[in-house]
């Protein structure tokens, strides 16, 4: 039917030729921009009251607004005949939604274009980076800047538009561009100067440009604009571009040496091709060790490890020699902070092909190796990954499932045989294991800070610096969850140098959550917002899906759980990817849209918060569903639940998102009516 439509910028619609459509008075460009930002779903006429006016509407709203879609359908669709029915902006249900394929909406034009850019060559990267980024014609909706229903579409767009500014010039300065991409760049970072990868990529350009003194001066200048004006340290990022630039102006040598190890790189490769037969176990090793390597490389090489692991391991098995299976297996040391797997069902296949590799060694095999099995069992039994059968429900009485039993206790046999050989590698990879097993009850903040000093003290004896970013990520979790956010940011910027030096990337993401969360909770969300923006970003594209699905959900309920009995709006969390957080948020949007006994029926079913970081935070949520509904076994469940951590921060041990002190919590369940039923 030809019709596009315009969100960024001024709200707007085009007819088939491109002419613009007169869509009349504010309020009708208003109803068009709001059923756009509902993504074809239905948007009932109380809802559009209750949008349109934010407050005690009139009287004729609803025929006021029934008259608004009236004449927005006339000008949408000006030649069809008076008594059939309409097309584009249709009546349903209780409500309307506006028809409209993705090519019609320059929005959802810009985030498919994005992704092509993102997935193309530079030259073509930058190319699609300037189609996306022309069809912006100013902020997003922007006869509406204060409209509370746009305030989410708004911030992730507008989010969106900066990464594609500056990937863009990263495409740029791949393609050689270098001096059109610092132009550029300082352009943004003048506009945006809070935005670290802004900063970055003009430090990498005006020093390709041999502009290398000015290049540390804009290092310089963003480190005193991100502590002065934007309360946060400097992440690893600008620490690594700065020792990049002085590195290479310390002249031919530093190139020279760099250059020598990319030659013998390709001659030792090269040299292994000719050497080693194709199929043999030297290749099989080989190959673990080279996806182990990979994996703690930056977001590419995690998801290339992640893909590759399990077909070594597939391989190692085909061979039918159990010894280097189990060698295959529990060589992959790589140290995991988040408890929800990035692959379930890989993980699931690893514990078990781990089990049959220790249930197969002889009786006299090495200690040492049947202790990797066993870390390995426990670090990707993380959360429900290992679950042989359904989690229960979150109204039934706690049992423990023999999949986390069996995790436990591998966990706590491998720290045991860890201990006894003395060897530093293996026990830090079994704390790394008992951490994840660490999870059977909410409010063991105190033994995970506890695992988390272990951690630090073992690697920085033994130089383990890949644990030793664990560990500390580990105590600056529990210290979070603790209330003691002070001695949780000296685990922070401690990490952020660590990292740098080691070149462990994807640890200024979590660095990056915390000071979100600790913002938050010293000055409020409205501070903390823009920094949640930055940190949703960081996770995007940072190749760990366990920890960025659903992430914008969760940064979506921080102001609804921190408010007292407060209920979410379902069109606040309508364009937000709920991922694996949906069966716990499901009741309590529920119960925000007014679906009383449809809330209760989903309590009744809803599983147990999984055994990971965010078990307090859920059980917080269910308890607020169930709250709102009066549902009291999930009342009284997620009481007893969350006891044990009365003096913790709700979901704070997750480094991500705070829901503030369990205890607040607490209270609220304890003076519910359902519960003295």
């Amino acid at each position: 039917m030809g019709v596009a439509y315009g969100l960024l910028g001024p709200v707007a619609a085009w007819d088939g030729d491109g002419e613009p459509l007169a869509l009349g008075a504010p309020r009708h460009r208003e109803v068009l921009s709001r059923l756009l930002v509902a993504r074809g779903r239905v948007v009932p006429v109380d809802r559009l009251v209750a949008d349109l006016w934010e407050g005690e509407a009139p009287a004729g709203a609803v025929g006021a607004v029934r008259t608004f879609v009236s004449a927005l359908r006339r000008v949408l669709e000006p030649r069809r005949p008076p008594r059939r029915a309409p097309r584009l902006l249709v009546t349903q249900g209780p409500g309307y939604v506006l028809h409209a394929g993705r090519d019609a909406v320059d929005a959802w034009r810009f985030e498919d274009i994005a992704g092509r850019a993102g997935a193309a060559a530079p030259r073509g990267a930058v190319a699609l980076w300037d189609e996306a980024l022309a069809l912006w014609r100013g902020p997003v909706i922007a006869d509406f800047p204060g409209a509370r229903w746009a305030a989410a579409d708004r911030a992730r767009l507008e989010a969106l538009r900066l990464h594609a500014v500056e990937r863009r010039s990263d495409a740029l300065l791949a393609t050689g561009a270098v001096r059109e991409a610092a132009v550029e760049l300082e352009a943004h970072v003048a506009a945006h100067p809070w935005r670290e990868d802004g900063w970055v990529l003009l430090a990498t350009a005006l020093a390709r440009s041999g502009r290398r003194g000015e290049a540390l001066e804009a290092l310089r200048r963003a480190r005193r604009t991100l502590a002065r004006d934007h309360g946060t340290g400097p992440g690893p990022a600008l620490a690594r571009a700065e020792d990049q630039i002085l590195k290479g102006s310390r002249g031919a040598g530093a190139e020279e040496a760099a250059g020598v190890a990319d030659g013998v790189w390709g001659r030792a490769a090269a040299a292994w091709e000719r050497s080693v037969p194709a199929g043999s176990r030297a290749r099989l090793h080989a190959t673990a060790g080279l996806l182990r390597d990979l994996a703690v490389t930056g977001a590419t090489g995690l998801e290339e490890a992640r893909v590759h692991r399990q077909s070594v391991v597939a391989a190692a098995e085909a061979t039918g020699d159990a010894d280097l299976t189990a060698r295959i297996i529990g060589s992959y040391d790589v140290p995991a902070v988040w408890t929800r797997a990035d692959d379930s069902e890989g993980a699931g296949q690893l514990v078990r092909a781990a089990a049959r590799a220790a249930a197969e060694q002889a009786p006299g095999a090495a200690p040492a190796l049947r202790a990797r099995l066993l870390s390995v069992v426990a670090v990707e039994s993380r959360g429900d990954a290992a679950a042989d059968s359904r989690p229960g429900r979150a109204v039934d009485a706690p049992v423990l499932e023999p999949w986390r039993a069996r995790a436990e206790r591998a966990a706590e046999d491998a720290v045991r045989l860890a201990r006894q050989l003395g060897d530093p590698a293996l026990l830090a990879f079994a704390l790394n294991g008992a951490f994840m097993q660490s999870f059977g009850r909410c409010g063991n903040c105190t033994g995970r800070e506890t695992t988390g000093r272990e951690l630090i003290r073992l690697s920085g004896d033994h130089g383990l610096p890949g644990h030793e970013v664990l560990g500390r990520l580990v105590r600056l979790q529990a210290l979070a969850g603790l209330g003691d956010l002070d001695a949780a940011e000296k685990e922070a910027e401690a990490t952020d140098r660590l990292a740098a030096r080691s070149e462990r990337p994807l640890a200024g993401v979590f660095t990056s959550w915390f000071r979100a969360l600790r913002t938050c909770e010293t000055e409020g969300w409205a501070t903390a917002r823009p920094l949640y923006a930055r940190a949703l970003e960081s996770t995007a594209d940072c190749g760990m899906p366990g920890l960025a699905r659903g992430a914008d959900a969760l940064v979506a309920l921080v102001p609804v759980m921190r408010a007292d009995g407060a209920l979410p709006s379902p069109d606040d969390f309508a364009g937000l990817d709920t991922g694996p957080y949906r069966p716990w948020l499901e009741p309590l949007l529920l119960a925000g849209s007014g679906a009383a006994d449809q809330a209760r029926r989903a309590l009744d079913r809803v599983p147990r918060p999984p055994h990971d970081l965010l078990q307090e935070a859920l059980w917080c949520v269910l308890a607020r569903a169930a709250q709102a509904v009066g549902h009291a076994p999930v009342l009284r469940r997620a009481g007893d639940a969350l006891a044990p951590a009365r003096h913790e921060l709700a979901g704070a041990a997750s480094g991500l998102v705070s829901f503030g002190p369990v205890a607040r919590h607490l209270r609220a369940v304890e003076d519910a009516p359902a519960v003295h039923e």
